[in-house]
């Protein structure tokens, strides 16, 4: 098995609380979405935290990142005896922990919302998932979509424009990111290297997600990320 590296990433507003460092165990920038969500998130929180890199040579970290798991382990958070390795249970640990990120909205309705798309990301869109795998260094021009992705396409744009028509935007929520803007951040990353056509609504959102520093942070990263290629992830050369 790989051993995992660590390296420190500083708060940028509220010190975590409890006695333990936060230690974040994430897998490659480059393919892993699930990993740019846990890190987003403890970045949204401005906690300071460790991460733990585990290598794509790792069987249980391969097995993820090919949909070949029954259970995603990755991202994982320990902190202050908690150990969440779940995406939602991680975002809502840290609304708890600092309530001043406001990483879920103030208004009953717009929070309501944010835990039921960010469920829906989490649980749903299986075909977009394994026919557009996450790939930053990937770049594939008019990529062809099956009906599959194109249903969950579909989904997704409607859930942005029907958020951003009912709360103002630039962020899915209103004025303000959220947990919801970290669990879709992922998929504007795909559309990019995919080639998908967004309309004018969406595309104002997709240019909000890649102008946000932690995104164009991870994204940088995962690009000078070494090149351990997953075959079944580097479509750019099938195409």
């Amino acid at each position: 098995m790989a051993v995992p590296t660590r390296r420190r990433t500083a708060a940028s507003a509220t010190e975590a609380r409890g006695s333990d460092p936060a230690v974040l165990r994430i897998s490659s920038r480059n393919y892993s979405s699930w990993s740019m969500r846990g890190w987003l998130l403890c970045r949204m929180a401005g906690i300071a935290f460790e991460e733990e890199v585990v290598s794509v040579d790792d069987v249980g970290s391969r097995a993820e990142l090919l949909l070949q798991s029954s259970s995603i382990l990755i991202p994982a958070l320990r902190h202050d005896g908690a150990e969440l390795w779940d995406t939602l249970a991680i975002a809502e640990y840290l609304a708890e922990l600092v309530p001043e990120a406001r990483m879920l909205p103030e208004d009953r309705l717009a929070r309501a919302r944010c835990r039921s798309i960010s469920g829906e990301m989490h649980a749903g869109f299986a075909a977009l998932r394994s026919t557009l795998p996450m790939n930053l260094r990937a770049t594939v021009p008019n990529f062809t979509l099956w009906s599959g992705a194109r249903a969950d396409i579909a989904r997704i744009l409607w859930i942005w424009r029907d958020c951003l028509g009912r709360w103002g935007g630039p962020w899915l929520l209103g004025a303000e990111k959220s947990i919801a803007d970290a669990m879709y951040a992922p998929v504007v990353t795909r559309f990019r290297t995919y080639d998908v056509k967004l309309d004018a609504v969406c595309e104002a959102y997709a240019q909000t997600i890649l102008g946000w520093p932690d995104v164009a942070e991870w994204i940088e990263a995962g690009k000078r990320e070494p090149e351990t290629h997953i075959s079944e992830l580097d479509l750019e050369a099938e195409f």
